[in-house]
């Protein structure tokens, strides 16, 4: 049996279709076979030379599978079984660090990940863009019974990633249920999640930042629960500013996420932000850039700004939990994704840098 997949040559470059041999599954594996796939913003960064990554490849860290073959002894100590959808997490933190002892692997200093392998070795497929995928049986967790393997699919890295800043946020002491306004920045899938999210942490009001005149993802904002949804290229980033920082009677809104990817908005992010504000900040995830910012503002407006580069097995988790119980969403969700099949892999990689949707999915 062989499975299609889809191989990175390098930036700018086209992606080359190949078929593998689909070989015994490693001891400690699972084999999975495609449902769906995300292309991630890391993966357009790394198609636009922004990020590195070492080429011939299979990348994508998104696979959302059903389980064909595994070791069912080992499997046992997973709660898994032939038949199981599963999200693969490739996230393999050395449990050794001082961050990891202190519980926080998410950003651990040695972080190695599941989709590294060789394409010259068997079984060749550890990464998200291939019918079939091998992943270590613990980076592998358990889709419930009754969440479409497709919605999970849709938010699979950015939903945790989203998450993961809040509970970063948690940990820092705040109540989201006393957040009256927050704004996300960008409508991808981390900001359209985000909204999501933070309205169901029981923020009063969330709105939206987005730029360009395809109308598109602010009305699935709206639909979404946003309350309101800026656009900087017909409002013009001063005005959108000045409207914010007229929230809570002229201090400003009490919360941020940047999830646009874009330098400049973080300049704005600290503009909009009242006195104590709290900054989450898990878009930057590339380098685009250089910006200059008032540092001052930090110590003025005693800001509170979070990095957050990551996400842990537990936000996966966490991810999960929040889709078996926000049953009204699955269709809203399952609309979001656009599916391309894996040999249609650079008409997939152009979509999903158009802007036109949501989310770009593989499927096979």
């Amino acid at each position: 049996m062989k499975a299609k997949a889809a191989v990175f040559m390098g930036a700018h470059k086209d992606f080359e279709v190949r078929e593998f041999e689909t070989t015994p599954t490693p001891k400690g594996y699972g084999q999975m076979e495609l449902i769906a796939s995300g292309i991630c913003g890391t993966d357009l960064h790394f198609h636009n030379g922004k990020l590195e990554i070492t080429p011939p490849t299979v990348i994508g860290h998104e696979f959302v599978g059903k389980i064909t073959d595994l070791d069912e002894e080992c499997a046992k100590n997973y709660g898994l079984a032939v038949g199981d959808n599963v999200i693969a997490d490739i996230a393999l933190p050395c449990g050794e660090c001082i961050l990891c002892k202190n519980g926080d692997d998410a950003n651990c200093v040695n972080m190695q990940v599941t989709n590294a392998g060789s394409i010259e070795t068997a079984p060749y497929l550890y990464g998200g863009y291939a019918e079939v995928n091998y992943t270590p049986l613990s980076n592998l967790v358990k889709i419930p019974k009754g969440v479409p393997p497709t919605v999970a699919a849709t938010f699979a890295c950015p939903g945790p990633t989203a998450i993961h800043a809040c509970e970063l946020a948690k940990k820092a002491g705040v109540d989201f249920s006393e957040i009256n306004v927050a704004v996300v920045q960008g409508l991808g899938p981390v900001g359209t999640f985000a909204l999501v999210y933070l309205k169901a942490l029981g923020v009063k009001k969330v709105y939206a930042i987005t730029a360009g005149n395809d109308t598109t993802r602010e009305n699935t904002a709206l639909t979404l629960g946003a309350d309101k949804v800026f656009n900087l290229t017909r409002e013009g980033t001063a005005e959108v500013t000045k409207a914010l920082q007229a929230e809570n009677d002229g201090l400003g809104v009490d919360l941020c996420m940047e999830c646009s990817g874009a330098p400049a908005a973080v300049v704005q992010g600290m503009d909009i932000l009242r006195n104590r504000g709290i900054y989450l900040v898990p878009g930057q995830y590339s380098a685009s850039g250089g910006i200059e910012i008032q540092p001052q503002m930090i110590t003025f407006k005693a800001l509170h700004i979070i990095g957050s580069s990551q996400y842990s097995m537990c936000d996966v988790r966490t991810y999960l939990e929040f889709l078996s119980v926000h049953t009204e969403l699955y269709e809203k969700i399952e609309k979001l994704g656009t599916k391309f099949k894996v040999s249609e892999i650079n008409e997939a990689i152009a979509y999903a840098k158009s802007g036109k949707n949501v989310k770009t999915l593989l499927v096979k």
